[in-house]
């Protein structure tokens, strides 16, 4: 019998699950997820479960993490000072291409060198120059990027680079030919550039979650989930942690396929902070053929085609003041629940709520507070924001009280953005509460929340609410509004047919919507979606039923949806691609391009059959690595030809081989 322990660090929560020989849920938990350090809220979360399970921690044989780690700290513009070393480009191209942007001032360089389309060197490398940047930037930075022109065609360049680097300052190194087989030079040197800014905050999480594990006696391997929700080993998630980018979404499909066995269908996983939208087809997630999107940037890393929007159960709740009717809107930020933040300091926050509630008048702050995150490093804040910060301490303290002037929201928006503070305010988690539906945390501070909410004006006069209830009635009905929209324009993107329009406007059109209704004149409109959805996430029995029913799908709502993306974190297969090519520079010249250099055949088949080796070996070591067994090897030949003189003459072949097992497992 083996004993399978995932782990999911989310916005909120922190999931844990042990399964029994990757068949049974034998026991799940959760704990709050600790921002400023995840690896206690992931020591909290397991020792919770080996509580709840009776499983003794020495008996666990294969431990798994998903985290949103590294793809939150690339949408909040977190990571080490990294430098870049650019080979054979223009510098230029560093404005042209984001790059520079992506730096945010960090030191790069422009050397000359790189080769050609075919592998040849184009220039000699500047070893010089290269030497000069090395001294100069060594010692301030944590990590290195290198990039060289075509180096998927011929990587010498980029070698010889990363061992300067090594020899000179020891930092860790990101090629960019180590993480994508490619063309595009200047995406290769955004995805390692990224790569290079994560390396040591991913290596602080998974030294520090091994360790937890090791004091609780777990000695099992840890695995952590890749983007494209296969297994790699912890070395190597620390080696190349832009891999890791969602992660966490990317278990939740695999939950999803383990928990229904769903094979077509579109999986919604709502969370704190985020809905995330994904198609299994053919019973495997669909994988974005553009790479990785992340915030602002544009990845090479294979992952899945995410739709992330700003909508979960601690989504802040907006006043919208336009028309007499008045409504709300959710997200896209997050806030720290009323009933959350008031199990932290109840006597003040209930005082608080009491005395806004007496008022005559809502006040603009009325049910809002604001709390410093613990355990931030705090470097190069501007006088404003250093004084706010100042002032609030590490308490919670209502927002009214800590703002002085209207010019220090921006100075408090900042420090949010930064991850030093966080705002508390209403949800749809406080709706839950006042409703019933949930209790977890304080319901009588989150009714007192949504009495003060309710008392906003709308443009006829009237109060937005006449009850906390209806209030909560409201928020709700955002939630399926919001969610039925995120669920349209993720079938509208992976839809085959060509509209004409972006998802975004097709979701919103008037026709789409009308036919949601069964709109019956003289024209009949209907329109909903084609496959089911599995619903996950801990709050997706609560909302996800009525959002079925709008869109006249079924809604699949698996046991153990809460804890989905844990399940998925540990019953993933460990994955490793190897991708090679080969061009024809010449007439009867077939040239293999190897990370040793390029090699000429005089045979098509030739060539293939030699890269095909290559790449084998390759990628069964790189599965081996991982702590795969029972590896099965998979080969696609993708040749194509172009039609010269009645005869089909060779262009190009790119050559994958998948080497796929299940991880090892620990015993005794």
């Amino acid at each position: 019998m083996a004993l399978l322990l995932g782990v999911d660090t989310g916005g909120t929560y922190t999931d844990a699950v042990i399964l029994r020989d990757e068949v049974e849920v034998i026991a799940s938990a959760k704990a709050l997820t600790t921002r400023h350090d995840l690896a206690i809220g992931v020591g909290a979360a397991v020792r919770a479960v080996l509580a709840q399970s009776g499983v003794a921690a020495g008996d666990i044989g294969l431990a798994s993490l998903s985290t949103t780690l590294a793809t939150n700290a690339l949408v909040e513009g977190q990571g080490g000072r990294v430098a870049l070393i650019y080979i054979g480009f223009r510098k230029r191209d560093l404005e042209a291409h984001g790059l520079a942007a992506a730096l945010k001032g960090d030191p790069s360089i422009v050397l000359e060198g790189g080769h050609n389309h075919a592998g040849a060197e184009a220039a000699p490398l500047d070893e010089e120059g290269l030497r000069d940047f090395l001294t100069a930037h060594g010692a301030g930075v944590g990590g290195f990027a290198v990039a060289a022109q075509f180096a998927t065609r011929n990587p010498a360049h980029e070698v010889r680079a990363m061992a300067l680097v090594a020899e000179m300052t020891g930092r860790p190194v990101s090629a960019s030919h180590q993480l994508s087989a490619k063309l595009n030079g200047p995406k290769r040197a955004m995805t390692a550039v990224l790569n290079a800014r994560l390396i040591g905050m991913i290596d602080r999480l998974i030294g520090r979650a091994e360790d937890t594990l090791i004091d609780l006696g777990i000695h099992a391997p840890l695995m952590v989930v890749r983007g494209d929700g296969a297994l790699i080993s912890a070395a190597q998630a620390r080696e190349r942690p832009i891999e890791t980018i969602l992660s966490g979404p990317a278990a939740s499909i695999v939950g999803a396929r383990w928990l229904t066995g769903a094979t077509d269908a579109l999986v919604s996983d709502i969370g704190g902070t985020t809905t995330d939208v994904a198609l299994l087809r053919g019973g495997r997630p669909a994988i974005d053929p553009s790479g990785a999107r992340v915030g602002p940037y544009r990845t090479m890393v294979e992952a899945v085609a995410m739709r992330t929007t700003g909508l979960g159960g601690d989504s802040e709740v907006h006043f919208l003041t336009e028309g007499l009717a008045g409504g709300v809107t959710l997200g896209p930020g997050r806030v720290v629940p009323v009933s959350l933040v008031a199990m932290d300091a109840p006597e003040m926050v209930h005082r608080v709520l009491d005395a806004q509630l007496r008022n005559a008048l809502p006040g603009e702050h009325d049910g809002r507070f604001v709390r410093a995150v613990a355990g931030q490093t705090v470097e190069g804040l501007a006088g404003r924001e250093e004084g706010l910060l100042g002032r609030i301490g590490d308490g919670v303290h209502p927002l009214g009280d800590v703002l002085r002037s209207r010019i220090e929201t921006g100075a408090l928006a900042r420090l949010v953005a930064r991850g030093l503070v966080q705002v508390s305010g209403a949800t749809p988690s406080d709706a839950a509460h006042v409703l019933g539906w949930a209790d977890a945390w304080d319901a009588e501070a989150a009714e007192k929340a949504l009495a003060l909410f309710a008392r906003r004006r709308t443009g006829s006069g009237d109060r937005l609410a006449q009850t906390p209830q209806e209030m909560a009635k409201l928020i709700v009905a955002q939630v399926h509004d919001q969610t039925a929209l995120a669920l349209l324009e993720a079938a509208f993107a992976e839809e085959d047919a060509d509209f004409g329009s972006a998802p975004e406007t097709l979701a919103r059109h008037v026709l789409i919507q009308r036919g949601l209704g069964g709109h019956r004149g003289l024209v009949r409109i209907e329109t909903g979606l084609g496959v089911p959805v599995v619903g996950l996430g801990a709050s997706a029995s609560t909302y996800y039923p009525a959002v079925g029913e709008r869109l006249g799908t079924r809604m699949i709502l698996p046991e153990h949806a809460g804890v989905a993306n844990a399940i998925g974190a540990v019953v993933g297969r460990v994955t490793m691609r190897k991708i090679g090519t080969i061009t024809s520079p010449g007439e009867g010249k077939f040239r293999v391009h190897l990370v040793d250099g390029p090699i000429d055949f005089s045979r098509s088949e030739e060539a293939m059959t030699h890269l095909e080796g290559i790449l084998r070996r390759d990628a069964i070591a790189a599965a081996d690595a991982a702590g795969a067994q029972d590896v099965h090897v998979s080969v696609n030949r993708d040749v194509r030809t172009a039609g010269v003189e009645a005869r089909d003459v060779f262009v190009e072949a790119q050559v994958t081989v998948e080497a796929t097992g299940r991880p090892r497992v620990a015993h005794g």
